[in-house]
């Protein structure tokens, strides 16, 4: 194993990155393309550091693995340390995000010309907060990078969002920062609990029976909101509607992985007890996040809506399989949110492909594309099949797995996501039917160029990973698979001991 400091190297490697922009000086035509240069050489640097992270990956330990720690400061009596490490949970996510970042800046290459030195900058320092997030064994600093990421995609969405921006950055904001202040309680409290701030003692620690309940309320009222969970999720469509696409691309494909990951780092192993007792409200909520929410994507006219409300119904799956808390079900909800990041992503940029040709996402301006724009169709064809969890394709893995492992302790959850199967065609192929079939009926869809090389080059390594996980999913849940058998064995012997039954809505 390497004895460079990797996570420190791939966490901060994009404000060096950051820092080169900055002194970027001259005309504003220089500025900009030298901006996009650096950003796109920061990320790539970073990606491949990330993959070097998953070659010097061990699967068969469940033990943190790149392990950093120094003192970081003392204030009166709190003691907070610099500390990071990565498990096999953790691993993906780190890659995920570098990836999506990437794209990101490749797909907005020609799309942003206003304010581009300050576009990649926020996208930069946007992708260091989101990998430290990941990659934080310290509350105190898994808190900073969890609120930071707020700033940046707040800044997103509201200097290069569509007309409604501003409405959109601040419900996005203020929903997410309520919960998050909750969490910050609940922090404090472990913090007087266990009288460190370290994420490993605080996993290992038997919190008290009637404590674990109010710290688990706290947290999910954080994590419920920005995965977003049924009742709390309606800044999506609106932040999603608003947001510039690559935007779109990060908020879905990592934003809303934050909740999930949050409910299987912390509120699994800390609260086995609140999280067995709280099973069939997430259990209720998940139901209705699935077959609601698919139903509302079913009315929508826009296409962005539509995307984002399916993402509201996948989401759905990966809470219903973290707290069925067995071995399938959870190893199902990881590899789902992995899959939901590369297929949500995907779609976003399929929608961003069509608006900046015409200038709009509304589904009734479409029809027809298949003539003009055969090889946009197939790549909108792949992802489309994957989004309703065609087998073979990275969607089809996790809906199973979630479907497979929650049965052992709900058959009637089960049933009830299992509605999504049906619905989720419905509103997928209703999609794909009306923008690509049919007659061109409009004079400016008949001047409709297909894709480009840089748009080919974003959407390859998205299919290349959608097909990969779909065919040999083996490769994504070896190194994931120990970390999350020590989890649920640690579940298992916390409910055990308490006498503690899981609970379901049989």
């Amino acid at each position: 194993m390497s004895h460079w400091p990797l996570l420190s190297l791939v966490t901060f490697v994009p404000l060096i990155g950051t820092a080169f922009i900055l002194m970027t000086r001259g005309e504003a035509t220089v500025v900009a393309r030298n901006a996009r240069f650096i950003a796109l050489w920061t990320a790539l640097v970073d990606l491949a550091l990330s993959v070097v992270l998953w070659v010097q990956f061990d699967p068969n330990t469940s033990d943190f693995q790149f392990v950093e720690q120094a003192d970081w400061v003392t204030i009166g009596g709190f003691h907070f340390a610099y500390h990071m490490g990565i498990d096999g949970i953790s691993l993906f996510f780190v890659l995920l995000s570098t990836l999506l970042t990437l794209l990101s800046i490749v797909s907005a290459w020609e799309v942003i010309q206003f304010r581009v030195k300050e576009f990649m900058i926020a996208f930069l320092v946007l992708e260091t907060l989101m990998v430290g997030i990941f990659c934080a064994l310290d509350f105190v600093l898994f808190y900073v990078f969890f609120e930071g990421v707020l700033i940046p995609m707040f800044l997103i969405i509201g200097v290069w969002g569509g007309s409604n921006r501003i409405y959109s950055a601040f419900k996005f904001f203020l929903y997410t920062l309520l919960g998050s202040v909750l969490m910050l309680l609940a922090v404090l409290a472990v913090y007087f609990e266990t009288g460190t701030t370290d994420i490993t003692v605080a996993l290992s620690h038997d919190f008290p029976p009637g404590l674990q309940r109010w710290l688990w309320l706290a947290f999910f009222a954080s994590f419920a909101i920005k995965v977003p969970m049924w009742p709390v999720h309606t800044w999506l469509p609106d932040a999603h509607v608003e947001a510039p696409t690559a935007g779109s691309v990060i908020l879905a494909g990592i934003l809303l992985k934050l909740g999930g990951y949050g409910f299987v780092r912390f509120s699994l192993p800390m609260f086995p007890l609140a999280s067995a007792y709280f099973t069939p409200l997430i259990f209720t909520l998940s139901a209705i996040a699935v077959i609601y929410t698919s139903l509302v994507a079913l009315a929508q006219i826009d296409m962005k809506k539509l995307i984002a409300y399916s993402s509201i119904a996948h989401m759905g799956f990966v809470t219903m399989g973290t707290f069925a808390a067995t071995n399938e079900a959870v190893q199902g909800a990881l590899i789902q949110m992995i899959s939901h990041g590369l297929v949500s992503g995907a779609l976003f940029l399929c929608v961003g492909v069509l608006y900046d040709r015409l200038h709009t996402h509304e589904i009734a301006r479409f029809g027809g594309l298949v003539q003009r724009m055969p090889a946009y169709a197939f790549v909108l064809m792949v992802f489309t099949l994957a989004a309703v969890g065609l087998p073979g394709t990275s969607g089809f893995v996790g809906e199973f797995l979630i479907l497979l492992g929650t049965f052992k302790v709900s058959t009637l959850e089960t049933t009830l996501a299992a509605t999504a199967l049906f619905l989720a065609p419905a509103y997928m192929l209703y999609l794909y039917r009306r923008v690509i079939f049919g007659t061109i009926t409009r004079a400016d869809l008949r001047n409709m160029l297909d894709l480009s090389l840089r748009e080919k080059l974003v959407f390859a390594p998205l299919l290349a990973l959608v097909v990969w996980i779909g065919v040999y999913p083996t490769s994504f849940l070896r190194p994931l698979q120990v970390s999350v058998d020590h989890l649920v064995q640690q579940v298992n012997a916390a409910t055990a001991a308490a006498g503690v039954r899981h609970a379901s809505l049989d």
